[in-house]
């Protein structure tokens, strides 16, 4: 037993280890190249975990090797725009000035229901609204508006709004976080007036708390435990 758990773990701590070294891009999205490296080391990790007469050796190194391969496949792929397109494929065009590419559609196998699908999940209710539509080569759909269906912007109005600037967490249900508070230019001296005036005893009451630079707070205190 102990050697089964000793040997999950090792597996475990390598295969994240690899998928950290792949980087965060492999992890919010996979190409064709990334999810055949997904699927190989999820298969060969499995092996000697399943058969502990199997050396773990074999299970680590093919999985080390395809990670040096998805290393350098990603390295050619930034670097040259050719192979990008012969390894990943290039975006289709479904939709182009409102009217939907029924050739690209059937090349890519996708169905009328599909597209409505994707766009309803962004929240678009109507195809007629759609200016372009681009598969992307990870398979997910990006929607353009046409522009008399565009949201209209302050620029275009011509009011003036103020930069909020970006929301700095300092408090994380119950955790101060004193990294953030010092990027956030704020003080403890600062941060302790803030929860006093909204009536919190200290940070440990605190549900979440973010401060932009333009000085604008969220603060949400923690639900009393029935």
């Amino acid at each position: 037993m102990a050697i089964i758990l000793i040997r999950t773990v090792i597996v475990f701590l390598s295969i994240t280890v690899a998928l950290r070294l792949m980087g965060k891009r492999q992890l919010g999205e996979l190409e064709l190249s990334e999810l055949v490296v997904a699927i190989l080391i999820s298969d060969l990790a499995a092996n000697p975990l399943q058969d502990i007469g199997i050396p773990l050796a074999n299970g680590l190194i093919p999985v080390a090797v395809l990670l040096c391969c998805e290393l350098i496949i990603s390295g050619l792929i930034v670097k040259s725009p050719r192979f990008r397109s012969m390894v990943c494929g290039r975006p289709s065009i479904l939709i182009e000035n409102g009217r939907i590419v029924e050739s690209e559609m059937r090349r890519n196998r996708f169905t009328l229901d599909e597209l409505s699908e994707e766009l309803r999940g962004q929240g678009i209710d109507d195809i007629a609204k759609v200016k372009y539509a681009v598969l992307e080569t990870d398979g997910k759909l990006s929607a353009m508006l046409a522009p008399s269906e565009q949201p209209v912007t302050p620029a275009q109005l011509g009011i003036k709004t103020a930069d909020t600037g970006y929301a700095v967490i300092i408090i994380n249900d119950g955790h101060l976080l004193e990294r953030n508070l010092s990027v956030a230019g704020r003080s403890r001296s600062w941060l302790n007036s803030e929860l006093k005036r909204r009536g919190a005893a200290g940070p440990e009451s605190v549900y979440l708390m973010s401060v932009n630079s333009g000085g604008g707070i969220y603060f949400q205190a923690k639900e009393e435990r029935k």
